[in-house]
């Protein structure tokens, strides 16, 4: 190929617009589909993270751009990531391919500024990450990694791996994701290509939330430079490894449980019902909430509760457990069989949270199992019905003690499993820590600590003998009266005294 036939971007350039991707691998990049007014640094955003790049050619009156990597490794690396996640420029999904070029001709005006351009460029993100460790802005900041450790909190809706590779990918070139549960929390381990990346998402990211007021990401740094994952599956994923098999992952490898809880207990088709839209930061420096706002998905709401003890079960004390959870619309015990229970949530997820949280917690003595019916609703008694029938079901719909009914509210940001340690809330400035240590032991409760929140004494925390007395506690005392007008609110803490 002559120096007459590498393109220029003055007009009189001979491109292979219908370029196609089985071209040679080589390290020139053609790529389209690009915003019409895309920027250098645009561009480079998308490259940088596979290596060096030498040259950069913009053609914006066609919306493509060239891209030349200073290795072809970069250049395969590049297209063989982008070609499982595409990447997007403002939200809009572009084109990468190899070019028909082996290099780039970059010697008229307009170049010679795109090159300057791209010197000014590189040389910041070199400074700004990375060559602590050699290579070509490959290596790593002293004392951070590529790798971030992600705790999702307030776990109200599922929250997949799909969904984090959506957020994180806008921040630069998302290698691996490794999900798992600990210490009753949702985890993931994610790599970037590259720090630089890493930092950037934890700046804009840390504290914020994926859904309105619900479920938010606190992010650090993980020990781990590398992860090793080996399978492809709804728990993990390597994407610049498409080989790789679907074989359950083992727990071992990373020395965690891996039960089913939070996104783990979600159907996997779930975020295909949601029609829920990502609204990700664009900007770095002042990033608005990450919040989705999403509609109840749908999907079955009503439980099967069994092995209760029926001596002391009501629908009353049912309403209020689960209530922790979502809000409950009715509960029926069955009148032949009132060791079961079915209680109705609002939607699918609510029913799925209450299920991974209550699931095998003690309750009256018994250990009970939290399932999903067949039902897809619970049926008030007909007209013929008799008292005690009557008294086993209880329409909820219009309660007043629904926690969630209000969007936004505060109750979002208190969904924790079940713990010895209770939150509470709404106490009159006139009761005193004397009168909450009464009212739980004349009802037979063990108060081990009882702390004030020091800038909020409507609010404390209070740490029962056992997570199963927490629980009566919960039932017995949500919603007391403490003087004319105000009640107590009781939910589950994450915190211990």
């Amino acid at each position: 190929m002559s120096t007459s036939d590498l393109p220029t971007v003055d007009g009189t350039d001979r491109l292979c617009v219908s370029e196609r991707a089985q071209c040679v691998p080589c390290r020139v990049l053609h790529l389209r589909h690009l915003p019409a007014d895309v920027s250098e640094q645009e561009v480079l955003a998308v490259a940088l993270p596979f290596g060096r790049v030498h040259k950069l050619i913009t053609l914006r009156h066609k919306n493509q751009a060239f891209v030349e990597m200073a290795s072809e490794e970069a250049a395969v690396a590049m297209v063989n990531y982008y070609t499982s996640a595409p990447p997007t420029i403002r939200n809009q999904p572009i084109f990468i391919q190899y070019s028909n070029h082996r290099e780039l001709k970059t010697d008229s005006l307009a170049n010679q500024r795109a090159q300057v351009a791209l010197q000014a460029i590189s040389a910041a993100a070199v400074h700004s990450g990375n060559m602590a460790s050699g290579g070509e802005g490959r290596g790593f900041a002293p004392g951070q990694s590529p790798v971030l450790r992600i705790i999702v909190e307030n776990l109200f809706y599922p929250v997949t791996l799909e969904v984090l590779q959506q957020i994180f990918s806008k921040f630069g070139s998302v290698l691996k994701i490794i999900t798992f549960t600990r210490n009753n929390q949702f985890q993931a381990l994610l790599q970037f290509s590259d720090t630089v990346h890493a930092q950037h998402a934890k700046a804009a990211l840390d504290g914020q939330n994926i859904y309105n007021s619900c479920c938010t990401l606190r992010i650090d740094f993980s020990k781990l430079s590398a992860l090793n994952v080996k399978y492809n599956n709804e728990k993990s994923r390597d994407f610049t490894r498409a080989d790789l098999p679907s074989g359950e992952m083992e727990p071992a490898a990373f020395g965690v449980a891996l039960p089913p809880y939070g996104a783990a207990a979600f159907p996997s088709s779930f975020h295909q019902h949601t029609g829920m839209s990502m609204a990700v930061p664009g900007s770095l420096v002042s990033p608005p909430r990450v919040s989705l706002q999403v509609a109840p998905p749908p999907g079955h709401s009503v439980l099967l509760v069994s092995n209760l003890n029926p001596e002391s079960v009501t629908p009353q004390c049912l309403f209020i457990l689960f209530g922790v959870y979502g809000d409950v619309q009715r509960v029926k015990i069955l009148f032949n069989k009132q060791e079961n229970a079915l209680v109705q949530m609002s939607d699918g997820t609510q029913a799925q949270l209450a299920m991974s949280h209550l699931n095998g917690q003690r309750l009256h003595g018994n250990v009970i199992r939290v399932t999903l019916s067949k039902h897809p609703v619970v049926q008030l008694p007909r007209g013929g019905a008799g008292q005690d029938e009557q008294t086993l079901t209880r329409d909820f719909s219009g309660s007043a003690l629904h926690r969630f009914k209000k969007p936004g509210s505060k109750n979002f940001n208190n969904i924790f499993p079940p713990s010895a340690t209770l939150h509470l809330s709404n106490i009159p400035s006139t009761v005193g820590d004397d009168v909450l240590k009464d009212l739980f032991s004349s009802a037979g409760f063990t108060v081990k600590a009882f702390k004030f929140f020091q800038k909020d004494r409507k609010m404390a925390l209070m740490q029962l003998a056992s997570v199963e007395e927490a629980i009566e506690a919960l039932i017995a005392l949500h919603d007391q009266q403490l003087d004319h007008n105000q009640h107590l609110r009781v939910s589950f803490s994450k915190s211990t005294i």
